[in-house]
């Protein structure tokens, strides 16, 4: 897992922006708050424009831009994702993956995400993604690899100063294996416990998930398996990246 202390600045390109933008707006057309004929009329364009951008067949000129974020009332501030420190030099050379923050729920139920479902983008160097080895269970093979989720006071209790309130956790949902990803290393697992989305160390034993937490203070917790069920059933994926700001 890896640990990151955050900033507001964000460092990203032209072609960014514009799948930010773009994002943005398919999210508001998937809440039904924004049609592609509406956003045509409210920015001067042409309908097919507007739909060759949202379907990626097209950019938008400078000007373009900003007449669409006029349209929105948006400001480039507002799109912004969060961002890796400038510090981790690596991070700010390498080419850069758009990840979707989402809700628990999300996480742990839907295998693609829709635009309706992200609450906000976060970039992240697509070299520290590439490297992380995956384990995915057979369900969970072919769902949509790495996304993330903010952290409430909740989840974080159990594990801050590991996970603290309001730090972004990025899963990789094709780890689904309680073999240790390093060895003599307790591994960090997002984890379906009823309607909750857990984040806790992982122990099995006798049947049962042993989720155990960073604070002493906190309790340990178990769930039992039914026979048909194996700890995959219940392993959301691994926490590969905490991003805390500061």
């Amino acid at each position: 897992m890896l640990w990151i202390k955050t900033g507001i600045k964000s460092h990203m390109n032209f072609q960014d922006l514009h799948e930010l933008l773009r994002l943005e707006l398919l999210r508001r057309i998937d809440r039904g708050i924004l049609t592609g004929s509406r956003l045509a009329r409210q920015a001067g364009f042409q309908q097919a424009h507007v739909s060759n951008f949202l379907n990626r067949k097209r950019s938008l000129s400078l000007e373009g831009l900003d007449r669409v974020l006029a349209s929105q009332n948006l400001t480039i501030d507002q799109l912004l994702p969060i961002d890796i420190n400038a510090s981790i030099s690596t991070v700010t050379r390498d080419p850069v993956e758009i990840l979707p923050v989402v809700s628990p729920s999300s996480a742990m139920d839907d295998p693609r995400i829709s635009p309706s479902a992200i609450i906000e983008t976060l970039q992240v160097s697509a070299s520290r993604l590439q490297d992380n080895r995956p384990r995915p269970s057979a369900k969970h093979a072919n769902w949509q690899r790495f996304l993330a989720i903010r952290a409430d006071a909740q989840q974080a209790a159990a594990m801050d100063p590991i996970v603290p309130p309001g730090a972004i956790a990025v899963l990789d949902r094709h780890y689904n294996s309680l073999a240790p990803y390093r060895a003599h290393q307790p591994t960090l697992y997002a984890i379906r416990c009823g309607a909750a989305l857990l984040i806790r160390f992982l122990d099995f034993n006798e049947g049962r998930l042993i989720l155990r937490p960073y604070a002493m203070t906190f309790p340990v917790q178990l769930l039992a398996l039914a026979a048909h069920e194996s700890p995959a059933d219940y392993i959301v994926g691994r926490v590969c990246m905490v991003l805390a700001e500061y």
